[in-house]
């Protein structure tokens, strides 16, 4: 059996914002941005990596959650609370300098972890942790 990554989703609360900082900031290519209801999906990845995607999508759209864990989910957004990813790179610090300059929430500078990873986090625009580490 052979089974691949093929997206990840994450929350955005303002699809402008998410796609500056995905696409600009990241370096991520455009792979989808539909609109439906006032509501906005945008597909964004390595260019390397056509096969792997990150979803980013709006919370509300989801119609099996209700009013109350929908405004959970909000709450926890705006913490920084409700979704991580983790991405990697052949060179953290070069990484790192853009996501700085850019105005980036640094949540953690280029830091050697005692479990044996050199990493660094910021958060995208809508709160979502994002972790990044040293390929080896």
């Amino acid at each position: 059996m052979e089974i691949t990554i093929h997206a990840s989703f994450l929350p955005h609360d303002d699809p402008d914002a998410s796609l500056a900082f995905y696409r600009d900031t990241l370096g991520f290519e455009v792979r989808n941005d539909v609109g439906y209801g006032g509501m906005r999906w945008i597909t964004v990845g390595p260019a390397d990596q056509p096969g792997t995607s990150i979803v980013l999508h709006p919370p509300a759209a989801d119609p099996g959650i209700t009013d109350d864990e929908r405004r959970t989910i909000v709450e926890m957004m705006a913490k920084g609370t409700y979704a991580i990813i983790l991405l990697a790179t052949k060179d953290l610090d070069g990484t790192f300098e853009p996501l700085q300059a850019s105005g980036a929430e640094v949540v953690q500078e280029p830091t050697e972890q005692p479990y044996g990873v050199r990493d660094c986090a910021v958060r995208d625009p809508a709160g979502n942790l994002i972790r990044i580490q040293e390929l080896r």
